[in-house]
């Protein structure tokens, strides 16, 4: 068994790991559980927190906006590589970002990572809207790619479900949906490969806890910490990528 030291994977692995053919289908697989927990963002506000941008694309013709936010200790990249860059390099503690700005927030190569969860998870609740929808990817400790370093998700803490749970509740947070991803096992086999659509099919019905990936789907709890609002109000900076956001402070959504 691997051990887990607060370590963050780069940015440039990230990448690298999603261009080649394994790291295409997981992105594929996890796309598509994501699609089924958010099959329609039209007109909403999008933010992935980590790295998210391999699943953030089918989100940019429909949303109001996306923004990926990638933390300091991660690295940042340009992306998309068409159009206006939309990424923002920040503390994942610290988001740069108005109270209730976002409508839907994807949290992923990130919880496993940061040392500081109380913090992140605070900062999230606070930018997220109400009624709006938190999703965590996370790897999943009884899966076997949490037991392999060769991909990003054997890296970090991985979590069970009821450990994911938990921890959402403890943020302020309500958990509403769970589902996994990745049931096929961390192969450069093509065939296998081919196959992956199938054994996600025969993974969700049959066999969740096995999956690679957690996804836990949560609202926040609008009646916790109703002071937590004003609690970065003084914060200062803009967001270069966020057009339509003025000052934080000065511009409340």
């Amino acid at each position: 068994m691997p051990t887990y030291p607060a370590m963050w994977t780069d940015v440039v692995d990230l990448r690298d790991f999603y261009d080649t053919s394994l790291g295409q289908m997981a992105r594929r697989m996890i796309r598509r559980r994501l699609r089924q927990l958010w099959p329609d963002v039209a007109g909403q506000r999008v933010l992935g927190v980590g790295f998210a941008t391999p699943f953030l694309r089918p989100f940019l013709a429909e949303s109001e906006r996306v923004i990926a936010l990638m933390p300091a200790s991660q690295g940042v990249l340009p992306w998309p590589p068409e159009g206006p860059g939309m990424t923002l390099l920040a503390d994942e503690a610290d988001l740069p970002l108005p109270d209730r700005s976002m409508d839907r927030i994807l949290l992923v190569h990130a919880l496993e990572f940061t040392e500081q969860v109380r913090g992140m998870m605070r900062e999230i609740w606070r930018v997220l809207a109400d009624g709006g929808r938190l999703c965590i990817v996370a790897p999943n400790r009884r899966g076997i790619w949490a037991r392999l370093e060769r991909t990003p998700f054997g890296q970090g803490r991985p979590y069970t479900t009821g450990q994911l749970a938990r921890l959402l509740r403890d943020n302020m947070f309500t958990p509403v949906t769970t589902g996994g991803a990745l049931f096929l096992p961390p192969t450069t086999s093509r065939t296998a490969l081919r196959l992956a659509p199938a054994i996600e099919e025969l993974g969700q019905r049959w066999c969740e806890g096995i999956a690679g990936v957690n996804l836990v789907e949560a609202t926040k709890q609008i009646y916790a910490a109703s002071g937590l609002r004003e609690a970065k109000a003084a914060r200062r900076g803009y967001l270069p990528v966020a057009q339509g956001f003025s000052r934080v402070g000065e511009d409340r959504v």
